[in-house]
């Protein structure tokens, strides 16, 4: 066994908590889904998803770890973060209406979130403290396994849950919005609101603290 049963319930329920309340993360599915339509939310909650993974890999092997106990590197990657949130946001801002996508049309797009998603939880250092600090509450000392092969399993747990609540955000939020994909004045201004989103998205992290564990 990978992950103590007993403590299992409480590890669910905190994630069941955690994926409800509001973030940068479901802000930026959620837009995307309303913006461009389900497919794009698909594909930037699969972005989320492979970023958690790849901080899931890194906590187990303790590479985390270090980059959050050195406040210069997190701070590097809040500065790297933001400026890479708000050249998002000027390239969205600077589109011209003609370039907002066909509904038929958002292969390109979809694989352009993807990438975003993926990079703008990766250069978040509060995404990564947070594997650092959440999974290694849940290592249990009663298991056979090791610590990093626990964690490796609690945040690929956590990973599947994350992308199946963002999946389920995308189909309702991608309902709510499909009208709006088909009426003119609204794709006049796609571009403009998630250049919005993504300029409020580097400024909540450019003025965020971020402390070291050290």
């Amino acid at each position: 066994m990978i992950i103590d049963l007993a403590l299992l319930p409480v590890y669910l329920t905190t994630v069941v908590a955690l994926l409800l309340i509001p973030g940068p993360d479901m802000l930026l599915i959620a837009s995307s889904s309303l913006s461009y339509g389900r497919k794009v939310g698909v594909y930037a909650s699969f972005g989320n998803a492979t970023s958690g993974l790849i901080l899931t890999l890194l906590a187990a092997m303790g590479v985390s770890a270090l980059v959050a106990m050195n406040p210069m590197a997190l701070e590097l990657l809040r500065v790297l973060g933001g400026a890479y949130l708000l050249k998002m946001g000027w390239d969205c801002m600077r589109s011209s209406a003609s370039d907002a996508p066909e509904i038929t049309q958002q292969g390109n797009l979809a694989k352009l979130l993807y990438r975003r998603a993926v990079m703008s939880n990766l250069l978040n250092p509060k995404a990564l403290i947070f594997f650092v600090l959440f999974l290694p509450q849940f290592v249990s000392t009663q298991l056979s396994a090791s610590s990093g092969e626990q964690m490796l399993a609690l945040g690929l747990l956590l990973n599947v849950m994350g992308l199946a609540f963002n999946l389920l955000l995308v189909a309702l939020v991608g309902s709510l919005g499909k009208p709006l994909l088909k009426n003119e004045k609204f794709r006049t201004y796609q571009n403009k609101f998630m250049g919005v989103i993504f300029f409020a998205l580097a400024i909540w992290l450019l003025a965020s603290q971020v402390q070291s564990i050290s």
